[in-house]
């Protein structure tokens, strides 16, 4: 293990040295393509070797999950503690928390599942301390907050965030539009539809023969870097938004407090004396982008306490009649939907139709 944590090394050594400029920029493409190999097979280890972390692995519930990640005594157990109702072991000394302590709160009807993830430490992605465990269970939450201190954010949330894009989670990033498509013969062909201030022919040759790759088409539909197309082609990054929560600002004056606000993704508060809980639920709600769908019986009132929770990347009828059971669709004639997605109310709808949040659907079934 400690010879590719040295290899890496010296790859990130030698990018420092390598001067930035049109002549370099294909050898450092080629370096980046070599470390992002490397750290893949740092994070995904031969089979059969280690057990699995202990009490890592957490059973998903509910409509979202959210993992809570930080250095250790930034206050996430308090504020799992008092968001969810949830005892999560809470001392003035580091490394408290030593397993997943999960959570669960209802907002807005939704079922959000809050996950208390051991503390990180810097050097996590290189195998140090529980921090593989942890940031593995952070790939598998649809939104994460980093817990930073309020007194000493900004290195620590640098830290942090090396941390986890070593392990190829993006934050508060969309995925690169690149077309990437392997073929048998015909060599590369690139296509840029814009022009590109950093990737040429000869850059991304230099980083696909690092994969071993001699014919490819890839099409850049925006001005890419060279990470972006290491992205694509390792083809295992995950893209999940973030909200940092800067943690006890009682500590600190009214005229700091507004500066931070104008952080982006950030929201201030102080776990301990529960100060500004509702702002961080309303920005949460906002990050995990969920549909609501309020169900209507024939001849009742519609069913305004549990609505049936739909992911914003499959928001149709169909995956609607699916969350409730997955007998409907087959007697399924048509549905009236009242709501901001349909122009009459109410209105007949195929399973095709994309829902809007807060709609209220009636099925009919054939007979």
């Amino acid at each position: 293990m400690s010879t590719l944590v040295e290899k890496i090394k010296a790859i990130e050594d030698e990018m420092a040295r390598t001067q930035k400029n049109k002549a370099t920029s294909a050898h450092l493409g080629m370096l980046k393509a070599k470390l992002a190999k490397f750290k893949r097979e740092l994070i995904t280890p031969k089979s059969g070797g280690a057990a699995a972390g202990e009490g890592f692995d957490v059973a998903k519930t509910g409509d979202a999950r959210i993992g809570f990640v930080g250095f250790p005594s930034v206050g996430k157990s308090t504020l799992l503690s008092n968001l969810a109702g949830v005892y999560s072991e809470v001392a003035a000394y580091e490394f408290t928390t030593l397993t997943t302590v999960p959570g669960v709160i209802r907002y807005k009807g939704a079922k959000i599942q809050l996950l208390d993830l051991p503390g990180i430490i810097e050097g996590a992605k290189d195998g140090k301390g529980r921090g593989r465990q942890v940031i593995a269970v952070a790939r598998t939450c649809k939104l994460i907050f980093i817990v930073l201190d309020v007194l000493k954010p900004l290195g620590d949330k640098a830290i942090i965030e090396k941390e986890l894009e070593g392990f190829g989670i993006r934050l508060n990033k969309t995925p690169p539009n690149i077309t990437f498509r392997k073929k048998e013969k015909g060599g590369i062909n690139l296509t840029c539809v814009v022009p590109q201030s950093e990737l040429d022919n000869q850059s991304v040759k230099q980083i696909l023969s690092e994969y071993r790759i001699s014919n490819a088409d890839i099409i850049l539909k925006e001005d890419c870097t060279c990470d972006d197309l290491i992205d694509v082609i390792e083809g295992n990054r995950v893209y999940i938004p973030c909200i940092y929560v800067l943690n006890k600002i009682d500590q600190i004056s009214i005229e700091e407090l507004d500066i931070i606000y104008k952080i982006p993704h950030c929201v201030p508060l102080s776990a301990h004396h529960k100060w500004n809980f509702d702002d961080l639920l309303e920005k949460m709600w906002d990050y995990l982008n969920l549909t609501r769908i309020y169900t209507k019986p024939k001849g009742q009132l519609p069913d305004f306490n549990a609505p049936v929770v739909l992911k914003e990347d499959n928001r149709t009828l169909e995956a609607f009649c699916n969350n409730l059971h997955k007998a409907i669709l087959k007697d399924l004639k048509y549905a009236l939907v009242w709501g901001s997605s349909v122009k009459y109310q109410p209105q007949r709808v195929g399973k095709e139709h994309q829902l809007a949040d807060e709609d209220i659907v009636q099925i009919i079934k054939k007979h």
